[in-house]
């Protein structure tokens, strides 16, 4: 995998655990907390599907690397991107069950 596509991937995960960890540790009570929480992974949930479009409809356009190459990098930050969208998902869940 490139560079860039390593530090996308990084950059997505520290801004989401980041933001978890940022809201955890506020002064506001847990169900405030839990519900911004909820609010903020959904809005980093939207930006990394709009990351896996973009990629994916990049990967149709000429660039330096083979298109094999190409292709092999954007299913391999696809599939890293899904995983990351599935805990996303899953935390949202834990927090939505704890609010109930």
């Amino acid at each position: 995998m490139s560079k860039t596509s390593n530090s996308l991937i990084a950059f997505l995960t520290g801004c989401v655990t980041g933001a978890a960890l940022g809201i955890l540790y506020a002064p506001d009570k847990g169900e405030v907390l839990r519900t911004q929480l909820t609010y903020r992974l959904s809005k980093y949930r939207e930006k990394l599907q709009d990351v896996i479009d973009d990629l994916v409809q990049k990967k149709d356009q000429p660039d330096n690397f083979t298109k094999t190459e190409g292709e092999r990098v954007v299913n391999d930050a696809r599939e890293k991107a899904e995983k990351l969208l599935e805990d996303v998902d899953r935390l949202m869940a834990q927090i939505k069950g704890q609010t109930s």
